[in-house]
């Protein structure tokens, strides 16, 4: 079987986990949780694929220093940050993860 054809699924999923979080954002009290735990989740399975595979090159080096950076906002670390911008530093997070998991992807099926 090809790595393609292996990771296929786990992109698709990982699309899937992306729209049911973008779509669950501030419906209910209970999708704050799993905002909150899905977003690392997949920043860990990301690093965990690209690192053996060979393709945590300098852009998703960056990306993962931007994720980071916006991880701490939003989790009301850096001074002044208050609900509404904890909010859009959230969406800003999982903007960058999703544009992380995009070019990730390409890079795997398109074998850039």
């Amino acid at each position: 079987m090809s790595l393609t054809m292996v990771l296929l699924p786990v992109f698709v999923e990982v699309g899937l986990t992306f729209a049911l979080l973008f779509w669950t954002k501030g419906r209910a009290k209970t999708a704050e949780a799993a905002e909150e735990f899905g977003l690392p989740t997949l920043f860990y399975a990301l690093i965990a694929l690209a690192l053996p595979l060979r393709h945590a090159d300098l852009a998703i080096v960056l990306l993962s220093w931007v994720f980071v950076v916006t991880r701490f906002v939003n989790a009301g670390l850096l001074r002044g940050a208050d609900g509404r911008q904890r909010s859009l530093a959230w969406t800003a997070s999982a903007l960058v993860l999703l544009a992380m998991w995009l070019y990730f992807a390409l890079k795997m099926l398109l074998l850039l």
